[in-house]
């Protein structure tokens, strides 16, 4: 277990305090919610940063990471939906989630036929990731029926991230393609 591990494992134990602190729907707990969510976020950049520049990349970090990722994304979305109860922020909110299913499946498939280069990490991906982290944050900072420039602005970004999150998927699954269709036959 080396240091960017480490961080990753911290950053999905960070979950469900910042659930709670959310649930608690406080002032003090929402800003904390969403703080906490932020130092996730950047723990995320944190852990990938220190493990190639400690040399200290690991088959365990690489599978560990995208699911920290995926986890906290997720978490951030249901307690979102759940307490807004807005189908503006629904519908992102699938599309985000349904992306990251169909991504997932398609690795494990490309895995299983040995050509999982064609849907490694993209930087499309990772401001996919970046987007959502940062409109999840403003989104998370917001009370329950507050309609802020700070919401409205998370807002935004999730459709941003929307586009993104639609974008890499169809580059994912054109790369994927020939292996896909193979397996069709």
């Amino acid at each position: 277990m080396n240091l960017p591990n480490v961080i990753t494992v911290a950053r999905i134990l960070l979950i469900p305090v910042f659930i709670v602190l959310y649930m608690v729907q406080k002032d003090w707990s929402i800003f904390a919610a969403s703080v906490l969510f932020a130092l996730a976020a950047i723990t995320d950049w944190l852990d990938g940063y220190l493990a190639r520049r400690l040399n200290q990349t690991t088959p365990f970090g690489a599978f560990l990471d995208p699911v920290a990722d995926k986890l906290i994304v997720v978490a951030a979305l249901i307690i979102l939906v759940s307490y807004h109860n807005d189908p503006w922020l629904t519908l992102p909110s699938l599309v985000i989630v349904g992306r990251e299913i169909v991504i997932s499946a398609l690795r494990e498939w490309m895995a299983e036929v040995n050509d999982s280069v064609a849907v490694a990490v993209s930087y499309l991906g990772k401001i996919k990731t970046t987007l959502q982290m940062i409109a999840l944050t403003l989104l998370l900072s917001q009370p329950v029926g507050n309609d802020s420039t700070t919401l409205q602005a998370g807002y935004v970004l999730l459709y941003l991230a929307v586009v993104m999150t639609l974008w890499s998927m169809w580059q994912y699954l054109q790369a994927a393609w020939s292996s896909l269709s193979r397996g069709i036959r």
